[in-house]
């Protein structure tokens, strides 16, 4: 079996690994890269294989660096199944349909700006109706049941408790009189999640591949992070009078941290006041949440049956249409807003940002990972004027971020999900990582698997097993 690594190698986006054995020719992952805007044009539209060659695609989970590029892969000739779980297909449905207004809107706005160059216009990637065409093409099944995608090959998803839905990949092949269990990590979680379960231990593996976004950090306890939620909101709120705005990725933050202020308003630590989330994917997503109890732990599991929706208060509102979320524009009295994207990047976050970073009495709260160079990475490092749809913006609000809420396990929590796994792991590859992440990581790993060759792989480089 020989692997080549076309994604999410020494850098976390566009996850992508095509799979040769017995002659044929599987993709696990098929995500959006997104780096310098040309090299991102280039990567995203030309795919480096025939993709009408491909038997098959075996799909981890919904985040669109893992999976964003399948209606192009359909468009240009891929004609298999996709294969991931039911809350996956569920997830990915909304997600791609975003992703292909997202693209349209950004290819609307490059013509219009080449259009006065005099230059023709630029494409979408792909269109809503592409993106609908291509989830036809999913096959859905269940944790722990195996099933034959091509000759000699066999998977299986396990846990991986990182967002809804998520799997490991458990290839199990047959190749050549030999038999050996091929382990994807796919995206790790933390465990002890408020909502998911913890990752599932993976046994008798032989090669591994694994994640490594938080190879080199590590992340401050939950109970801590919810203790200091409670904190800066009651501070807020209560003694500034303010308003509290959390940009938040709409899968899996979003849905944690209104659990969270559920939680904490039924036990009086912060008032009750009126919550909104603006943002229709996260309105959307949570709603698949909702039809997904058999991807949660049991403590949410027993608070939905047994007490009130989790996703759900009196309180709170969820918002899809523009002219409710520019009324949000005029509120004056303490509320919270959460609304997309975590990185404060696109969405209507951006609004909210504008419309309060100029209040002393406001927060602006992150819970999630901002990349370098984004809106919330500069925000996050006390920038004292930021730009925001090309105007500076004075900020006064106070900024916090709590990292704890992440949905990838840390350095300490994949060595804990790497000690799990039983087998005799001969080699393993460590990758969907920023350089100096994956590198450290690797290096961990070498001392704690000193019998297994240990690679971070280069972007096209092609590893036999």
């Amino acid at each position: 079996m020989r692997i080549h690594y076309l994604g999410a190698t020494r850098t976390t986006t566009g996850s992508m690994y095509l799979v040769e054995v017995n002659d044929q020719k599987l993709l696990l992952e098929c995500g959006l890269y997104q780096g310098r805007r040309a090299e991102s044009i280039q990567r995203n539209c030309c795919f480096p294989f025939d993709p009408s060659k491909v038997e098959a695609v075996v799909l981890s989970h919904a985040h669109i660096d893992h999976s964003g590029n399948l209606p192009n892969l359909c468009k240009q000739g891929f004609t298999g199944s996709i294969f991931c779980t039911f809350a996956t297909r569920d997830l990915a449905s909304i997600m791609l349909e975003d992703s292909a207004q997202v693209q349209a809107d950004d290819a609307a706005f490059v013509s219009k700006k080449r259009a006065k160059q005099g230059l023709p216009p630029v494409e979408p990637l792909y269109t809503q109706i592409e993106a609908e065409k291509a989830v036809r093409q999913f096959v859905t099944l269940n944790y722990e049941r195996p099933i034959r995608i091509a000759d000699g090959v066999t998977v299986t998803f396990q846990d991986a408790g990182h967002i809804l839905g998520s799997a490991q990949v458990v290839l199990d092949v047959q190749e050549n009189g030999r038999k050996f269990r091929y382990l994807f990590s796919g995206d790790v979680g933390r465990g002890n999640d408020d909502i998911l379960r913890d990752p599932t231990p993976v046994e008798n593996v032989d090669f591994l591949q694994i994640e490594s976004t938080y190879g080199d950090r590590e992340h401050s306890e939950r109970a801590d992070a919810r203790d200091e939620v409670a904190r800066l909101l009651h501070q807020t709120l209560v003694e500034h009078k303010g308003k509290v705005i959390i940009p938040a990725f709409s899968v899996g933050r979003t849905q944690q941290i209104v659990y969270t202020l559920h939680q904490l308003t039924h036990e009086g630590r912060i008032p009750t006041v009126p919550i909104f989330v603006d943002s229709p994917l996260s309105v959307n997503a949570t709603e698949v949440f909702r039809l997904h109890p058999e991807c949660f732990n049991q403590d949410i599991y027993r608070f939905l049956r047994t007490r009130d929706n989790p996703f759900g208060m009196e309180n709170l509102t969820y918002i899809r249409e523009v002219a409710h979320s520019i009324k949000l524009n005029s509120l004056k009295d303490p509320a919270i807003i959460i609304s997309a994207s975590g990185m404060a990047e696109a969405g209507r976050i951006r609004h909210h940002l504008k419309n309060n970073l100029g209040d002393p009495r406001n927060l602006i709260l992150f819970i999630g990972f901002c990349a370098e160079h984004t809106l919330g990475a500069q925000l996050v490092a006390g920038r004292e004027t930021v730009n925001i749809f090309g105007e500076p913006c004075a900020v006064k609000a106070r900024v916090a971020s709590i990292n704890a809420f992440s949905g990838h396990a840390d350095k300490n929590e994949l060595l804990r999900y790497v000690d799990k796994i039983s087998g005799n792991i001969k080699k393993i590859a460590v990758v969907h990582g920023e350089e100096t992440q994956a590198m450290a990581f690797g290096r961990t790993l070498r001392a704690m698997k000193p019998k297994a060759e240990v690679i971070v792989p280069d972007y096209k480089q092609v590893i036999e097993y």
